[in-house]
């Protein structure tokens, strides 16, 4: 059956020869905005994400076809997981006529927390990441979440007579898994390494709780970043990762940093 394009006899200038020799390594759409589903503890949340999608381009085509990548997110038909991404990515690249490319993803997701003391259930919304990259190759997936927590520091604990300084903090955990990895699994490197963990919803007595376990599990970020590193060392599910910690100082005008990566 032929075509509406080849109907109306519409050139393909995209597939065009160009003569400046001059390959591009990535080309595609950017910020696209586009419903997705992810596989959470086993289910599967519907969300937006914001996705990059782009290709390499030989020196001696003109252009890449922009549709088909929209094309290629529209025809997304079930929940992605790591051999799910995998999967659409080859067809990505099959699509544009293309042996490399890259997909990103970026999206909130959601779990629901029980307070330490009420038991008070709600959602706590997490960001997301997915990274798909074929380059020379070898195609690499990574999932990266940003996760909040509470720290405090030993420092000020140390030296002061009552009382100590604490900050909200987040915790960016990158891994290249190599074996699948549940989002809630990925969550909880940061959540355990943190001086406590945060909820949505809380009565008296878990302020109470939260306020206590802090104080008794001061971490510097030098110390949170270690933690964190050391849980993923321990897990032979996670090949190369990368973990950020930035601390939101209560007593500066800046942030507290520190990055350990491995790989």
């Amino acid at each position: 059956m032929t075509n509406l394009t080849d109907a109306l006899h519409i050139p393909d200038t995209q597939s065009s020869r160009d003569e400046r020799r001059l390959a591009i390594q990535r080309v595609g759409v950017k910020d696209v905005r586009y419903p997705m589903q992810v596989m959470v503890a086993g289910v599967a949340q519907s969300t937006a994400a914001t996705w990059s999608l782009d290709v390499a381009l030989p020196a001696d085509r003109k252009g890449t076809h922009m549709s088909r990548f929209v094309a290629w997110l529209d025809a997304l038909d079930r929940p992605l997981d790591l051999a799910t991404l995998r999967e659409k990515h080859a067809a990505m690249l099959q699509l544009l006529d293309a042996v490399e490319g890259r997909i990103e993803a970026s999206f909130s997701f959601f779990l629901r927390k029980r307070a330490p003391v009420s038991g008070l259930s709600s959602l706590l919304d997490y960001q997301g990441r997915w990274v798909s990259q074929t380059l020379n190759g070898v195609t690499s997936v990574w999932m990266q979440v940003a996760v909040p927590v509470k720290s405090l520091c030993p420092c000020s604990k140390e030296i002061s007579d009552y009382g100590a300084h604490n900050q909200r903090s987040i915790v960016t955990v990158k891994v290249e898994p190599l074996r699948s990895i549940e989002w809630h699994e990925l969550v909880r490197f940061a959540e355990d390494a943190a001086s406590s963990e945060i909820w949505p919803m809380l009565k008296r007595a878990d302020e109470k709780w939260i306020t206590e376990r802090a104080y008794e599990n001061p971490k510097f970020v030098e110390d949170l970043v270690r933690d964190v590193a050391l849980g993923l060392d321990a897990d032979d599910r996670v090949g190369r990762y990368a973990v950020d910690v930035e601390n939101f100082e209560s007593i500066h005008n800046h942030s507290a940093y520190a990055r350990i990566e491995r790989g």
